[in-house]
């Protein structure tokens, strides 16, 4: 028997803060498992005792109201863990995310002025000069362990103090940090009780990175109603086949995804022998989602069981802005149908004079109450430019959030998302000022003008291509590129392609003529690898499966995947495909172990056994030159 949703738990009650919510959690199910990490469970009890513990140790390192300690763990009861605690103590955790740049992440911690960062020994050495007190959790743990684990005494005001800082991709170069207080979060759980009734019985996924705020819905959405969280290992989040087999092993009930990611799981499921029984809901976010990309689905699963929620938002706005169930019948409809705004929030349409524009014109989304968070971290001016006074009602104190998104509304009141305004763009739900990659860019020494672009071309998910001018004399290479970005942005912000030309297009007015940039060809000129054609029959049958991936004309068996335009994203797609071509499993952390043609088909061959492998390649090439001899023939 399916268990009854339809009241969900407890209400959320005014004015609570989010530590205090949780503790009234693990009081009424303490035996209740919290988190599930593989084999392994905490109850909601452990949990509030290792975060208590945690917390006390924290306050005698002044952690207090508005402290920012920062967080560097990977996936595991840690990092959750570390995230309550936190909280309990009264400062607002501040994510470091794992893929981040040494450099990148010492200006998050420098701008932050975090005094705290917990993490691992392993891992402590990335922090080396910093000015913060760094904790490894691994050897406190015994020390820990002397420690009460009563519930300390909740701060004062703590629903109004923050919650989390999150830095996200700045124009300037540098990211910035967005202030989310307890109370914006608190009030997205309690605006959206009616919409989804969570409850204990539901069990989420922690799919996303903690420095991506989809993960604050992820955790707290569990963890604010008693229910279950599975911590996913990014290995197992990078691979739809597996990652499908855990949302069924574990009966997941509640999924949260950006459409990228999806795309992938629905290939997944289509070859998956168990069904995905327990989903309730499957709630998209980060980017905009495309109705006709979810026909397979519906087809497979219908739309009642589970529902498919489209959901708008930003970080300035606390995770979500809006809700849409998708439906079959839409299927069909252009655009990218958001819905409403949630019932505490305002979504206004603006024109580039600041004025409301008529029901279906084009304009920019200005969003307006409690979720607004409190502005930018040490950016005043920033915040002063994005986040407005209330024109529309001038008796309504809170600003609103100059979103850069465009929208329409429709004649239902429904809006229409129709991308951003200036050149930030979402890329596998990330959001990327472009010229923050440009002016990283521009500071390599080869580099005499560049310019990015985010390009969707035939249907495919949207992917960074880099346009590089070199300096008189220079002959910059992709590696060398690539290299370079890495060391100060994520990789979710290195370009997948770059195409070198001797002149940027130009406008009438001498503007770059962005839309007259040329797509990504098969150009090898700039590729440090000289170019190899396979020699066998497993080394064709990968060119062919990297070809198909990456839409590359020319690919040689010593290109590294990442170098020519590969990322996680399109190596789960290779990873699918490669599965079925052989039929039989292959643990994805191979092809990230393996980059290129050779050293992956002499991995495969090995573990093959002998030939294993190869016979089964050499036997279907051999029935297709059958086939295509007797096509020949007749």
């Amino acid at each position: 028997m399916k268990a009854d949703h339809s009241q969900g738990t407890e209400r959320l009650a005014a004015g609570e803060s989010l530590a205090s919510r949780f503790e009234r959690m693990a009081e009424a199910h303490p035996q209740s498992v919290a988190l599930t990490w593989g084999s392994r469970s905490l109850s909601y009890a452990e949990l509030n005792a290792q975060a208590n513990r945690l917390a006390a140790h924290l306050r005698g390192l002044d952690v207090k109201a508005d402290t920012l300690v920062g967080i560097h763990l990977d996936r595991s009861f840690d990092l959750i863990v570390a995230i309550v605690a936190i909280l309990k103590a009264g400062g607002a955790y501040l994510p470091l995310d794992l893929a981040c740049p040494d450099d990148r992440l010492q200006f998050q911690v420098r701008d932050a002025g975090a005094r705290v960062i917990l993490t691992e020994s392993s891992m402590a050495g990335r922090f080396a000069g910093d000015a913060s007190r760094v904790i490894c959790l691994d050897q406190v743990r015994n020390q820990l362990a002397t420690i009460s684990d009563a519930n300390p005494a909740a701060p004062a005001s703590a629903v109004e103090n923050l919650a989390y800082v999150i830095y996200t991709s700045g124009s300037t170069g540098q990211p910035k940090g967005c202030l989310v207080t307890q109370e914006n979060v608190r009030r997205l759980f309690a605006v959206t009780e009616d919409l989804f009734h969570f409850g204990p019985d539901d069990v989420w996924t922690l799919f996303h990175s903690s420095a991506f705020d989809f993960s604050v819905w992820e955790i707290f959405g569990a963890l604010l109603y008693g229910g279950r969280l599975v911590i996913v290992p990014y290995t197992v989040s990078r691979s739809a086949t597996d990652f499908h087999a855990l949302l069924v092993h574990e009966k997941v009930t509640v999924l949260n995804q950006t459409p990228s990611a999806f795309r992938q799981l629905i290939h997944a499921d289509a070859l998956a022998t168990e069904p995905l029984r327990d989903l309730r809901y499957v709630i998209f976010g980060g980017e905009a989602l495309e109705f006709q990309s979810l026909r397979p689905w519906i087809d497979r699963h219908g739309d009642a069981q589970p529902q498919l929620i489209n959901m708008y938002g930003i970080t300035e706005t606390t995770v979500h802005v809006t809700h849409h169930r998708v439906t079959r019948e839409q299927l069909e409809a252009g655009g990218s149908n958001i819905g409403r705004p949630l019932a505490d929030l305002t979504v206004y349409i603006v024109d580039e004079q600041g004025k409301q524009v008529a029901t279906g014109e084009e304009g920019e989304m200005w969003v307006g109450g409690p979720g607004v968070a409190r502005g930018y971290l040490n950016r005043p001016e920033l915040t002063r430019e994005r986040f407005v006074a209330n024109p529309f009602e001038p008796g309504n104190p809170g600003p609103l959030y100059t979103s850069g998104d465009l929208a329409r509304v429709r004649p239902n009141g429904e809006l229409d998302y129709l991308g951003r305004r200036d050149h930030q763009v979402k890329i596998r739900g990330f959001r990327i000022e472009l010229s923050e990659i440009e002016s990283v860019l521009a500071r390599h020494e080869a580099v005499r003008e560049c310019a990015v672009l985010a390009r969707a071309e035939g249907g495919a998910d949207p992917r960074l291509v880099g346009y590089v001018i070199a300096k008189n004399g220079a002959t910059p290479t992709v590696e060398a590129l690539r290299t370079h970005l890495a060391q100060s942005v994520p990789d979710y912000m290195v370009p997948a392609a770059f195409v070198f030309l001797d002149a940027f297009p130009l406008t009438i007015n001498g503007k770059l003529d962005r839309a007259a940039l040329p797509g990504p060809g098969s150009d090898r000129a700039h590729l440090a690898a000289a170019f190899a054609a396979p020699q066998n029959e497993i080394e064709t049958m990968l060119a062919r499966l990297w070809k198909a991936t990456l839409r590359r004309d020319l690919i040689g068996i010593d290109d590294n995947f990442f170098d020519i335009g590969g990322d996680s994203l399109l190596l789960t797609s290779l990873h699918r495909d490669l599965e079925r071509e052989l039929r039989r499993d292959i643990p994805i952390t191979d092809l990230f172990q393996f980059p290129t043609i050779r050293k992956l088909a002499e991995h495969l061959g090995a573990v093959g056994g002998n030939g294993g492998v190869e016979d089964r390649i050499a036997a279907r090439a051999q029935r297709q030159r059958a086939v295509l001899a007797r096509g020949r023939a007749s």
